[in-house]
């Protein structure tokens, strides 16, 4: 995780900002169905940990999308905010929505498995399986 000063962004309509002072400069894609679903291809984020500051509050839809996760979105303008976990509080924001992209490397992908034959990254990545991620990030199963 590397320290930035305080990254900005904001949703298409403007209604909604994003700052950070934790955003990692790792950028992922994932490929699950789901995220395939919410915004027509791979979701490409960036890590911001818990220190994640929104202004518009009132304009942020939230869709509990599992038991240990939810999406954010704008609800005027419908741009993709976020995907938290919820045990973590760990916001995991689409790096589009940032004003700067400088010192950002596109490093990882997750749910190699569900993505679809008809796209390919040309970056060399770490790959992970849909159950590598799940058993990283799910929270453990009660008893």
């Amino acid at each position: 995780m590397s320290n930035v000063s305080i990254a900005k962004g904001s949703c298409l309509c403007g209604v909604v900002n994003v700052s950070t002072t934790r955003m990692s400069n790792q950028v992922g894609a994932c490929h699950c169905s789901m995220c395939r679903n919410w915004g027509g291809g791979p979701l490409l984020v960036v890590e911001c940990e818990s220190d994640v500051s929104f202004s518009g509050e009132e304009y942020i839809g939230v869709y509990q999308s599992s038991e240990w996760a939810e999406r954010g979105f704008c609800n005027k303008c419908g741009s993709h905010l976020f995907y938290k976990l919820k045990q973590t509080n760990q916001y995991f924001i689409p790096v589009g929505l940032f004003d700067s992209c400088e010192g950002l490397v596109f490093d990882h992908q997750m749910f190699i498995d569900e993505k679809p034959k008809y796209y390919c990254f040309a970056n060399e990545t770490k790959s992970l399986t849909g159950a590598e991620v799940v058993a990283q990030f799910a929270p453990p199963s009660e008893p």
